[in-house]
């Protein structure tokens, strides 16, 4: 049955409402392509995929709105209708997504390193608190926030704050042009290149070496180009040379990205029973780490920021992935879990295990109280 929204707000409120007053925390769900990551739980769902449609789209203004459980490829349609598109390049990670689990995701493609990340992005949002509250923050147009900008607390969230009813995000044009460069290079030379080119004016919009764990361990080294159809032309030959690449064909490199941003390529399928997925965030200037065991492939993604690896899932290999990452200025997590892992397993490096975030931890609660008393989205997804 297909309610007014306003009906569908009355129904959210008496689910929250109820939930308050039994002491049931609620799990909220969109499209459930999502529902594997953070820690698990098996509180009652709160769905949001009936509240769905694109409530105003300004492509003069670079702005859409929409409602939490829009799909997202219907956000994406009409966003390529208008040759425009979401910069930061979410994961679907299934068909079923919906712009309300990305924003609570929070996870950005590989787009990410030149656009910014997904929270740069979100201009306002209209949420419902674990009072039934219903509230609005930030707005539709840049700077237009004066004090703290509470819709921007959402992104990464995994609905642990609040229900997300709506959101307005920024959105860019396509680029005029782009094209992408391969060669053959070990990790540590990779890091190099990149490092080198993220201090140039350069149209690089996105970098991936995929290889052995070892530093000079040789891989795949794939950077993609995109911009104005001169800064492009322009830089195609320089890098080239430098990286001793070849141009992808367009199909095959639009194929490649794609499968990159969905974790479709080798190095992240066939994850095995008892193996874990694991994402180490670092520094820029972090260069090639020693893991706690050197026999899986590692992905590097974010001109080395972002890097992904396969092994055991064992609480002792994650603490010293943990230990490795905080050491580097970064933190590492338990993105994916093999079918035969304990779920129960922490997935997170917590707030707290960080000098430079444990200040935070009493920010974070104190922003559960205000917005949640009950504890109606206390789900523990993110700790």
């Amino acid at each position: 049955m297909n309610l007014p929204s306003n009906a569908k707000i009355d129904v959210f409120r008496e689910q929250i409402l109820q939930a308050a007053k039994t002491g049931t925390p609620l799990s909220i769900e969109g499209g459930g392509t999502k529902s594997w990551y953070g820690n698990h739980n098996t509180f009652t769902k709160l769905a949001t995929r009936g509240y769905s449609g694109i409530l105003e789209y300004q492509p003069e203004e670079l702005v859409i709105t929409a409602c939490a459980g829009t799909p997202l490829k219907e956000i994406e349609a009409a966003l390529a209708r208008q040759n425009q598109m979401l910069a930061f390049e979410p994961p679907h990670f299934g068909d079923a997504a919906t712009f309300g689990g990305v924003i609570a995701a929070g996870l950005a493609g590989p787009g990410r390193i030149s656009a910014g990340n997904l929270r740069d992005f979100v201009l306002g949002a209209r949420m419902m608190d674990g009072k039934g509250q219903d509230l609005s923050f930030g707005g539709k147009v840049m700077k237009n926030v004066a004090g703290y900008d509470v819709s921007r607390l959402l992104p990464g969230s995994l609905g642990t704050l609040s229900l997300l009813l709506e959101a307005s995000v920024k959105v860019l044009p396509k680029p005029a042009a782009t094209a992408t460069l391969r060669s053959h290079t070990t990790q540590a030379h990779a890091h190099q290149l990149l490092n080198e080119w993220a201090g140039q004016p350069l149209p690089l919009s996105a970098s991936c070496w995929i290889g052995g764990a070892h530093s000079e361990e040789y891989g795949e080294l794939t950077i993609r180009l995109s911009g104005a159809k001169a800064a492009v032309h322009a830089a195609i030959p320089l890098l080239s040379a430098s990286m001793d690449a070849k141009e992808l064909d367009p199909t095959l490199a639009e194929a490649f990205w794609q499968d990159l941003r969905e974790q479709q390529l080798g190095p992240f399928t066939n994850l095995g029973p008892d193996e874990t997925l694991y994402r180490l965030a670092l520094p820029a200037a972090c260069g090639p780490i020693r893991l706690v065991t050197m026999s899986s492939e590692i992905v590097l993604e974010w001109h080395g920021q972002q890097r992904w690896w396969k092994g055991p899932s064992d609480d002792t290999t994650f603490a010293a992935l943990k230990t490795i990452a905080t050491a580097n200025g970064g933190h590492a997590m338990r993105f994916r879990q093999g079918v035969n892992v304990n779920m129960s397993q922490e997935r997170f490096t917590r707030l707290g295990e960080q000098t430079h975030s444990k200040a935070l931890e009493v920010v974070q609660q104190r922003l559960r109280a205000a917005f949640d008393p009950a504890g109606v989205f206390a789900t523990n997804r993110l700790p």
